[in-house]
Formats: C-alpha cells, structure tokens, sequence
C-alpha cells in the first residue's frame, strides 16, 4: 500500500476547496478524479465540508481526501467521521497535532518559519504545509527552510500556474495546495465543463 506522501507526489497538485453546497460534492469529485486529479483538500471554510467529504468518500473510495482548515478538535472528529485520508491545519496547534496522533490520522499543519519547524519535528512529523507560501517569502524561504530541516513540505497560498513548478522543482516539496483549477463561482453554478478544462489543464502546466 502506498504511503500518504506518495500518494500526494503522484499527483503533485492537490486542490485546496471550500464548498457551500455537499449536494455539488460527486459531481465536483469526478470532475476531479476524470480529469487527473484524484485528490481533494476539502476545507472546514463552510458548515458543508463535513457532508461534501462524506459523499465524495461514498461515490469514489479510491480517492485521496483531505479535511482543511481543520481548527478543533470535533473538527478533527468530523473529518475522520467522514473518512478523510488525512487532515491540514493552516497554523502548528500542539493541541490538534495531538489529537490527531491519537486518533491515528496523519496531520499536515501549516508553519512558515524555523521555529514552527522545530516545534513540529519535536513532536515527530516529517511532513508540514508552508503556509501561506507566497507571503511568507515563497520559493526563496522554502529553499532555505529545506537546505536546513529534513522535512518534506506542501506549499499553499499562492501558489499558481506561474510559480507551482518552481515549488515542485525543490527535492523537499512532495505536491502543492491550489485553488485556481477549482474556482469557487463555476461550483456554486455547476459549470462542470469550465471546471473540467481547468482541471485537466493542470498536466499540461506541470514539467
């Protein structure tokens, strides 16, 4: 069986959803699993997260899904409830990384500076998000991060067609969160076919 970080590095490009209605989330789903992104990072942004996952898991068992902006702990429980794959916090909560090291799912917390680094790697994790990515001084503060921990990272805020490959091509970066291939406006309008050409462009943009 393959590991989460190998999962996540197949497909290098995971994106990042807030999704209003859980009624939308299958279609979404195979929107994303037909057009080479089997992968959803589905975010606790709004009350439909918890549902959305729970019935993208139902239509497609074989896809990867993720729970983001997980804050709490009945967070941490809804989403397992749901069956998510792993969880992603947008901050390193000692609390929540505890938590989900109980309950036995992986955790991928956010951390944009060395101490957060340290602090994370103190309690036994390989694997973090740079967040926000671009604000946080983008390719130049991974590079350095990464020349100095032996962690892998998923880099997310801001990340685009313009500068996601310049992401992946640092060793350390195993996939990057995105959310220009999944614009909010064509889900709440079920533009599925404007979606679909945005999904499947994102082969195409990586080297």
């Amino acid at each position: 069986m393959k590991t989460l970080n190998q999962r996540l590095n197949e497909i290098k490009v995971v994106p990042v959803i807030a999704i209003h209605d859980a009624d939308k989330a299958v279609k979404l789903a195979q929107v994303l699993v037909e057009n080479g992104l089997p992968c959803a990072e589905v975010t606790f942004r709004t009350p439909a997260a918890a549902q959305a996952i729970k019935n993208m898991r139902a239509a497609y068992p074989e896809m990867l899904i993720g729970s983001g902006t997980v804050l709490t702990a009945k967070q941490v429980d809804e989403s397992i409830e749901a069956g998510v794959d792993f969880v992603v916090s947008p901050g390193f909560n000692p609390t929540t990384v505890k938590y989900c090291q109980q309950r036995g799912v992986p955790i991928i917390p956010g951390v944009n500076n060395p101490s957060l680094v340290e602090q994370a790697m103190e309690m036994g994790l390989d694997t973090l998000k740079f967040f926000p990515a671009e604000p946080s001084g983008g390719v130049n503060m991974l590079k350095a991060l990464t020349a100095v921990y032996p962690i892998t990272f998923m880099p997310t805020g801001g990340v685009n067609p313009k500068n996601v490959n310049d992401y992946l091509a640092i060793p350390a970066v195993i996939a990057c969160g995105g959310t220009w291939m999944i614009p909010n406006d064509l889900i709440d309008n079920e533009k599925w076919d404007e979606l679909a050409k945005l999904v499947a462009e994102v082969s195409t943009i990586l080297k």
